[in-house]
């Protein structure tokens, strides 16, 4: 993952005492990187503790230690990964009252089920920077890091078979793999995104627990050579039986349907579409400053 610098001021209402009282915050890393990262979330971490004293900041991290939470990007099944994290939430005293989220790349939609699956505590609003809610990597263009071996092996991988079960269950990529040539495979098959995004039924839950959340901050990075489509990080996606043309959230039956909530959502204004110059997770502070944190506070 490129290393990213941003600071996180939230506030919300006044205590007793009259001190600004700050909401948590949670974040999830993106693929190959880890909760600690001093480049990356440690980074985050670190600076919004720095300029909220007493700010509860939660990275989220999925194992034992910071290799196992690497490999686990890569490797565990997501829906075990949202298990977990809807776990740790649920046991954290600090987030009791309700928590704001950020996810970077794939951690963008995993917070999102997260909102859809366990509504308890309370996600108040979800900052999804570039992540990829149609799915992708379509063609797995370019590799974060270090991990360049990994990815040639998940290309082959994919390339072999994304919608079989062994694959579905072990690759995280596989599980939001979405083929615009295989529509019927990917909705029949895909075990994390299919599920999240409708395909295969209407969940009312899902929907209601999303429709729960105060905003919903979309990033898009606008040079972006990671995801393919980068409008996939606006629930845009490729027309279904080619990949050339891609269509906007407004025209997708996930919209119109209003399967997910989505419609009545950006009715309502609780949806925000940003882009940023720059390729995937490449941002400046100023523009997190001037841009984000408004959302936070």
């Amino acid at each position: 993952m490129a290393a990213v610098g941003a600071a996180v001021l939230v506030s919300l209402g006044l205590c007793l005492g009259g001190a600004a009282a700050a909401v948590p915050l949670v974040i999830w890393h993106g693929m190959g990187d880890s909760c600690c990262n001093p480049q990356s979330m440690g980074y985050i971490k670190k600076i919004v503790e720095n300029k909220i004293p007493g700010i509860y900041v939660l990275s989220l991290k999925i194992g034992s230690n910071l290799i196992q939470d690497m490999e686990n990007s890569f490797f565990m099944n997501v829906n075990d990964q949202v298990r977990e994290v809807c776990s740790q939430l649920a046991n954290d005293p600090h987030l009791k009252g309700g928590y704001n989220a950020m996810g970077f790349s794939q951690g963008g939609q995993f917070l999102r089920a997260v909102a859809q699956r366990c509504p308890s505590p309370p996600m108040l609003s979800l900052i999804s920077v570039g992540g990829q809610h149609q799915g992708s990597v379509y063609g797995f263009p370019r590799c974060p890091g270090e991990s360049s071996h990994i990815c040639d092996w998940i290309r082959k991988t994919l390339d072999l078979g994304a919608y079989t079960q062994a694959v579905q269950e072990h690759l995280v990529q596989a599980e939001y793999w979405h083929d615009p040539l295989k529509e019927e495979d990917y909705r029949k098959n895909s075990i994390f995104l299919a599920d999240i995004n409708q395909e295969r039924g209407i969940n009312e839950t899902y929907k209601k627990n999303l429709m729960a959340l105060k905003k919903f901050v979309m990033v898009k990075f606008l040079n972006d050579t990671m995801v393919d489509p980068p409008i996939s990080e606006w629930f845009g996606f490729y027309k279904s039986g080619q990949a050339k043309e891609t269509i906007p959230l407004k025209e997708t039956s996930l919209y119109t349907e209003d399967r997910l909530g989505l419609q009545e959502m950006d009715k309502a204004g609780k949806l925000v579409f940003l882009g940023v110059k720059g390729d995937h997770l490449h941002f400046s502070e100023e523009w997190f400053y001037s841009t984000i944190l408004p959302f936070l506070q």
